[in-house]
């Protein structure tokens, strides 16, 4: 009888054991997944941001040329526009 016990008490151990494991692998997936949802759910939305409007042509006696791509680098600098944007503006301004 005492070696039942013992086997039916190491078999308990052993599934409490796995039980634990698993439980502790499965969170950290799902912890995981969460991230990664997360980081798509981000860039998604900057993807979806409108596009900021663009600098706005000159006025006859206006600025420079050279002030307006100076506007430019720096809109580009604060992250307000992509590389596209501003090459896109730069080849307006230059023509």
């Amino acid at each position: 009888m005492p070696g039942l016990v013992r086997g039916m008490a190491r078999t308990a151990v052993v599934a409490g054991t796995a039980t634990a494991v698993s439980g502790r692998v499965a969170r950290r997936q799902n912890n995981r997944w969460a991230r990664q949802e997360e980081q798509q759910y981000a860039q998604q939305q900057a993807a979806a941001a409108p596009a900021p409007a663009p600098a706005p042509a000159p006025a006859s006696g206006g600025e420079s040329t050279i002030e307006q791509l100076k506007q430019l680098a720096e809109l580009k600098d604060q992250g307000i526009l992509t590389d596209q944007e501003f090459a896109a503006q730069k080849a307006k301004l230059l023509g």
